[in-house]
């Protein structure tokens, strides 16, 4: 099965970041993707201290979302969205998932927010998975990808062969700037990457936005840990990889005695 990882600019607004993601899954579909996905609260920008992101109206989310899913079903492609939603008046950091007809198969809150979050959203809770065809998936939000494996683990041991990590993740001031994936001078996140996969026996997909500097490229590992593709840094497209099903056995994950840990 081929993945899309859309590696976007961050939006100019909320309604751009709707359009931007529209045209990546009519894109993604054209190159072939039987699904892709989009980084972190991309409808309508991540919350990060130094972005202007208007405060959360749950009118223009549900109209957002449904934009999505009838482009979901024109272009006849799956999506994972990073968006928000608002539930019984508090906001989350979330997951929307479409099919190719347009349905929406369900959400995946964040449920591990990072400290810095605390005051943006409220956690979730929960790990499900979800089926487009051949292929079973778990979606993990940033923090919890990195920060708690156990999210990746719980997600493989209900069958997933393919876990997606959408995520915001710039620079920071001062902080090593990489320039390819992988660098021993750059924070531990791009490891994690395949640590994630090779751990658990499954695929993993990791989705960034295109942001100048950032510790973390969009990329995509195999279930031994093999780093199979990854985008570049700031820059704007889309990351195909041909995923082989058969490869995602699962069987670390399974094998895992969780009354002994």
């Amino acid at each position: 099965m081929r993945i899309a990882l859309a590696t976007l600019p961050f939006p100019d607004s909320p309604d751009d970041a709707v359009a931007r993601c529209a045209q990546a899954m009519h894109d993604a579909r054209h190159a072939g993707a039987a699904i892709v996905c989009v980084g972190e609260c991309y409808v309508p920008g991540y919350r990060a201290p130094n972005r202007a992101v208007p405060p959360p109206d749950a009118a223009w989310l549900a109209r957002a979302h449904g934009l999505l899913a009838q482009t979901a079903h024109d272009a006849g492609i799956a999506a994972v969205i990073g968006t928000e939603r608002v539930v019984d008046g508090a906001v989350r950091a979330t997951a929307l998932v479409l099919d190719a007809q347009g349905s929406v198969l369900g959400w995946q809150d964040k449920v591990q927010l990072d400290p810095s979050e605390d005051t943006l959203y409220a956690p979730g809770a929960g790990r499900r998975v979800f089926t487009v065809g051949a292929l079973t998936f778990g979606v993990v939000i940033c923090h919890e990808g990195w920060r708690y494996p156990e999210s990746v683990r719980s997600a493989a041991r209900q069958g997933a062969q393919l876990v997606f990590h959408p995520h915001f993740s710039e620079a920071e001031p001062g902080a090593f700037q990489p320039t390819v994936f992988g660098d021993p001078r750059n924070s531990f996140h791009e490891q994690a990457v395949r640590c994630r996969a090779a751990e658990n026996g499954i695929w993993f997909a990791s989705v960034n936005y295109a942001l100048e500097g950032a510790p973390a490229s969009s990329a995509v590992s195999a279930p031994d840990g093999t780093l199979v593709a990854w985008h570049p840094y700031g820059v704007a497209g889309l990351l195909l990889a041909d995923l082989d099903l058969a490869a995602a056995t699962g069987l670390l994950a399974r094998r895992l005695r969780p009354r002994d840990c």
